[in-house]
């Protein structure tokens, strides 16, 4: 499946799920492959080690939220340039590369955080 606007769709609800409703066992269950490849050194590779982490994540962080800043497709690739808020800590910008398998579901992962600055050497925001 390489329909764009629809693998776009399908990683902002994957996203959305697990990350701002903190549901990861849903959104794995509904938008994740036979397999979920992992490239975050920080959390194990797996559905189920994906889970274990983010459910760790929403009792660590409650109220932590997300904005989808920039949404691109090619292919069977999505990248998300986000802006995420975790209460305690500081804000990340983050841009998350999802593959979709040729049925349209999640099955590999990778991402670059950087924390949000409180000054910077220009006047452009990181979005």
């Amino acid at each position: 499946m390489n329909d764009l606007e629809t693998n776009k769709q399908t990683v902002v609800a994957f996203y959305d799920t697990m990350f701002y409703q903190c549901r990861p066992r849903d959104a794995v269950a509904m938008y994740v492959g036979e397999q979920y490849i992992q490239h975050n050194p920080a959390v194990a590779d797996g559905k189920d080690a994906f889970i274990d982490y983010f459910e760790r994540m929403a009792r660590e962080y409650p109220g932590k939220r997300v904005e989808f800043k920039r949404v691109i497709a090619e292919g069977n690739f999505v990248v998300l340039h986000c802006h995420q808020t975790w209460p305690g800590d500081d804000d990340w910008a983050g841009i998350d590369i999802f593959r979709l398998d040729d049925h349209g579901k999640v099955v590999e992962h990778w991402d670059v955080l950087q924390r949000i600055p409180s000054t910077a050497a220009n006047p452009n925001t990181m979005f």
